[in-house]
């Protein structure tokens, strides 16, 4: 049974793991990394997680279950307001870089990749949802086509958006939002032309 200060020891070794990962990239995430990243001694780590791998799995489930708990909280009423949110945690830096060297370690880990497989077909089901309540005149393999061009949208910009690959501006931004908003709503010319005004 786990305790109070049990749990938040082992939160806090999560944060530090997350933090490794982020500043030191996949190949830094070693136990004896967070375990100085953490203040502790090794054996405390190894306490609650033994080898590497079981630390890098619960940091991947920590982190991904964080990212579909935001988007399942999303409103679909508003889109305009469910992209806007979307696009503001991508100025969270250090949760894009997470986001960046998972992508990295799944390339190389099968254990990773799998589950990084599995969170976006959750993700990719959420908004499949959004764009149901949108366009229900849509077949099936239509929404899902459109949920995952919405999703490789929203994980592009992210590195566009962050300042690893580019910054932010209020043009690009509009397009962005306005190409997001009718992958939603089902739109068949989405955008129309993206450098163009609304027409």
């Amino acid at each position: 049974m786990t305790t109070a200060k049990g749990a938040a020891r082992r939160a806090a070794l999560l944060d530090a793991a997350e933090t490794t990962l982020a500043t030191g990239g996949h190949t830094a995430l070693s136990l004896r990394a967070v375990a100085d990243t953490a203040g502790v001694r090794l054996g405390h780590l190894q306490y609650y997680f033994p080898t590497r791998d079981s630390l890098v799995a619960e940091v991947l489930a920590r982190i991904l279950q964080r990212s579909l708990d935001r988007v399942t909280e999303i409103p679909s009423a508003r889109l305009d307001d469910t992209v806007q949110l979307l696009l503001s945690q991508q100025t969270d830096e250090q949760l894009v870089r997470v986001f960046v060297e998972l992508w990295a370690l799944a390339a190389h880990d099968e254990a990773t990749a799998a589950t990084l497989r599995s969170f976006y077909r959750q993700y990719a089901a959420l908004i499949t949802a959004h764009i149901t309540t949108h366009a229900p005149d849509l077949s099936p393999a239509q929404r899902h086509a459109r949920a995952e061009v919405f999703i490789a949208l929203m994980e592009g910009s992210s590195l566009l958006r962050s300042g690893i690959a580019g910054t932010p501006s209020a043009e690009t931004d509009e397009v962005l939002v306005r190409v997001a908003v009718g992958v939603l709503r089902g739109e068949p010319r989405v955008g129309g032309e993206l450098g163009g005004h609304r027409g």
